[in-house]
């Protein structure tokens, strides 16, 4: 058992090391002096995932604690070796030479000072040629990160730096989850939404020393990155980007519904402009459904927490509400279609001069398929809630 707590070690430096060989000692000897001129009681733990090349061996030979972490991945790595930790604080880097632990009085400080996850920032400490690829440091660092901000309101300007510091406890309270490289959005979303205290310093990168090709892949983990990010805010996944294609396609069949319309000279906007209108429509509210979906169950499970928002609607929303919704929405179709119908049965099913005829058909199916999708959504909101009403051993 690790003796955990400020009187045994106040501060953990973690390493996740996969075949970090030619790094891993220097890496080690200067996170151990930084430790003895800062006057820091703390560690060195390394969290190995399998390397092949002796790293294991290099760690202890230097006087750092080795712990295994067989689950493969880097965000693995790392929750491992946060589950392991000795110290009351933990600062978390590469071990290929990129980050200098020599100089981590500022994450100290701010950890010391009552906050709860500290943030380095590459953009603020500067980056030396070489040390990021252009994509990285002018695509994709920028734009996940301001996506992160947006999304989660966080104000952090690298949301993707590895050399950060946290509060052990606070950190192994969110109960991260995710085993690749996603991990990093993880920890620094999961924060801001438990409302955990996040500051940021600057931080200095350089070129890694190894000769290998890094673990990172650009557009696979930049992927994972962005899911994550998307996964974690139904708002910006499924209920704005819906809103703003059903409101658009309620606009634009409004103007339509009477008949066509003449946008400039030559240009006319018919019946299959109010057709394309109502697919948006049906488009809209089903990824608005969607998003109902995943925030309900994210209640339900608490992978996200309850916001005044989600405090407010979740308790309205139920299987059988929204299955009225749905059977509304599909009666109010028929009608429609119904009445075109009838009116086209007087005429003996010949031609129809009154443009709003075909209309009413194209809308009342429209609003046939959002209410067969709203009610199928509600019994699958009824299944997703299942678990939650299941008694103990049951």
């Amino acid at each position: 058992m690790v003796a955990r707590g400020p009187a045994a070690v106040e501060l953990t430096i973690l390493m996740p090391c996969l075949d970090e060989a030619e790094t891993l000692a220097v890496c080690i000897g200067k996170a151990q002096g930084f430790l003895a001129r800062a006057g820091v009681r703390g560690e060195v733990l390394i969290a190995d995932n399998g390397s092949t090349d002796g790293s294991q061996a290099i760690a202890r030979s230097v006087g750092a604690r080795v712990v295994d972490v067989p689950a493969r991945g880097y965000g693995a790595a790392l929750l491992g070796g946060i589950q392991a930790a000795a110290g009351r604080y933990i600062i978390m880097g590469d071990a290929d030479d990129s980050y200098d632990f020599a100089d981590l009085g500022a994450f100290v400080t701010r950890l010391r000072g009552g906050a709860d996850l500290v943030m380095g920032n590459r953009f603020q400490g500067g980056i030396e040629p070489g040390a990021m690829p252009f994509l990285h440091r002018y695509l994709g660092n920028p734009v996940l990160s301001f996506l992160g901000r947006m999304f989660f309101r966080i104000p952090v300007g690298d949301f993707h730096c590895g050399l950060r510091g946290f509060r052990a406890e606070a950190i192994r309270g969110l109960k991260l989850q995710t085993t690749g490289m996603e991990f990093a959005s993880e920890m620094v979303v999961r924060a801001a939404i438990v409302g955990l205290r996040l500051e940021e310093v600057p931080a200095r990168l350089r070129p890694d020393g190894r000769s290998r090709k890094p673990h990172l892949k650009t557009w696979r983990d930049g992927w994972r990155h962005l899911k994550f990010l998307l996964m974690y805010s139904p708002r910006w996944l499924f209920f704005y980007p819906g809103g703003l294609i059903a409101g658009a396609g309620l606009a634009l069949a409004a103007v339509l519904a009477a008949g066509p319309v003449e946008v400039t000279r030559g240009i006319i906007l018919d019946l299959n402009a109010f057709v394309a209108a109502c697919f948006m429509i049906v488009a809209g509210v089903q990824a608005v459904t969607f998003g109902v979906l995943s925030r309900s169950y994210a209640a339900m499970t608490g992978f996200l927490p309850d916001t005044p928002i989600s405090d407010a609607l979740l308790p309205h929303i139920s299987t059988e509400r929204m299955a009225l919704l749905g059977l509304a929405s599909g009666a109010a179709g028929l009608a429609a279609f119904g009445y075109a119908l009838a009116a086209w049965m007087r005429r003996d099913f010949g031609v129809l001069a009154d443009p709003t005829i075909p209309r009413l058909v194209v809308a009342g199916l429209a609003f046939v398929v959002v209410g067969l999708q709203t009610v199928f959504a509600a019994l699958l909101l009824g299944t997703l809630a299942i678990p939650r009403m299941r008694g103990p051993g049951t």
